[in-house]
């Protein structure tokens, strides 16, 4: 028998260390190659570590939460044979899952639902005896799932690879519970005294770190203006109608993509970065907009580049299929950076007024919030309008506000005349 070791691999852009954010086996497993070992997070994007070899699990070179140096030894596998005899680097990453940039808002075309909560004391599915304080093996998104659900993972039997919890264990433990269902309606009312400690790792640091980064390095000030969405929606229903067959459906993101692209050109400080080091602001021509989305692995920012280029229904496309890689983990890192300016959403939950954090090293970052019908007064009558209000931050050492609100009027004149967006 042989010892083959595993280096932190080296993942590019001048990374000399990294997060070890999850391990995925533990000392004494077999593993098999290609299987996920561990994932690590950089400064971009949660990286998976394969193993290059069919083998068992020795040792483990660090916790969840450490930081690690490129090359250091991250998992000792035994192996048939000789094995490696020359301590090997990882091979590399086969998977990438991005990490959030620092915004604080969702995507329209996937608002954030909330699930129905069941008590957990109802659902009396397959269980397996752990320790109160034991974390069983499961991903964020089988932990948020079980969250909704009002599941306690520990009391859950996984049956993935090392006992862990999938979507699958869930849906049989909610369905096992289903047939208990004479259990009393009160213990919905029990009293519970139980507590969790969750570590602050991972994508939840990096997320962390990046917000704090934002509000105590940049001066942000927010500006709300309401604005009169009636027509443009009457033409999006319209276009929809006509050719949203052939061509697909349009949602408000791209209107509202075309409308920055059209307010950039007489503002164009606000499509801007600005190294606060080096005291240097760069104004960009390209308009790439950051379209902030939520997944089930953190919230992240894909960026349609060269919105200035793109059609409404092009940006459409843009946006859903940047959208779905982000949501399903494939979007890569140069998807996920060189925003110039973000847009931001709530979609049907986007309440009256928000305060989006700016996604340093942007100087703007525009929000948008649910559309209400509500009776207002035009030419001395009143009538129902749909309306929705801009809720939109900047960064104060570089834009002023009165530039700001100018920017602002200027993206409302440009929704409320929807005409005024392809007049050249």
């Amino acid at each position: 028998m042989g010892t083959h070791v595993i280096k932190m691999p080296d993942i590019g852009e001048g990374i000399a260390e990294v997060e070890l954010s999850q391990w995925h086996v533990k000392v004494g497993d077999l593993v098999v190659e290609d299987q996920v070992l561990a994932d690590v997070m950089t400064d971009k994007a949660m990286v998976d570590i394969p193993s290059p070899v069919h083998g068992k699990v020795i040792a483990l070179g660090g916790q969840p939460g450490e930081v690690m140096a490129v090359g250091s030894v991250l998992i000792s596998i035994e192996v048939e044979g000789a094995g490696n005899l020359k301590e090997s680097a990882a091979p590399a990453p086969v998977k990438e899952a991005p990490i959030a940039p620092k915004t604080e808002a969702t995507v329209e075309s996937k608002p954030v639902a909330a699930a129905a909560p069941r008590p957990a004391a109802v659902c009396q599915g397959p269980m397996v005896a752990r320790e109160a304080d034991e974390r069983p093996l499961a991903s964020p998104a089988v932990r948020k799932h079980a969250l909704d659900l009002g599941i306690q993972l520990r009391l859950v039997r996984g049956t993935g690879p090392a006992g862990r919890v999938l979507h699958e264990d869930l849906e049989a433990y909610l369905a096992q519970g289903q047939s208990n269902a004479s259990a009393p309606a009160a213990a919905a009312y029990a009293q519970r005294h139980d507590e969790e400690q969750i570590p602050v790792i991972g994508m939840r640091r990096k997320i962390a770190q990046r917000m704090q980064d934002a509000t105590q390095r940049a001066a942000h000030f927010s500006y709300v203006e309401e604005i009169d969405v009636t027509a443009i929606e009457e033409l999006r229903a319209h276009l929809n109608e006509k050719h949203g067959a052939s061509r697909g459906k349009l949602t408000l993101l791209p209107f509202l993509v075309r409308a920055l692209v059209v307010a950039l050109r007489d503002f164009p400080q606000m499509n801007a970065r600005y190294d606060d080091e080096a005291q240097v602001i760069t104004r960009l021509g390209a308009v790439h907009v950051g379209v902030a989305t939520q997944s089930d692995v953190g919230l992240m920012v894909p960026v349609v580049r060269h919105a200035e280029a793109r059609s409404l229904w092009d940006s459409a496309a843009e946006i859903s299929r940047l959208a779905n890689a982000a949501r399903n983990g494939k979007a890569s890192r140069d998807e996920l950076s060189g925003s110039t300016i973000t847009l931001t959403s709530l979609g049907a939950l986007g309440g009256i007024v928000s305060t989006p954090v700016l996604n340093l090293p942007e100087v703007a970052i525009v929000g948008v919030n649910k559309i209400v019908e509500r009776p207002m007064v035009v030419k001395g009558q009143v009538v129902i309008r749909k309306m929705m209000n801009l809720s939109s931050s900047f960064d104060h050492r570089v834009v002023d506000g009165m530039d700001a609100a100018l920017f602002i009027q200027a993206i409302r004149g440009l929704l409320e005349q929807p005409a005024t967006l392809f007049v050249e």
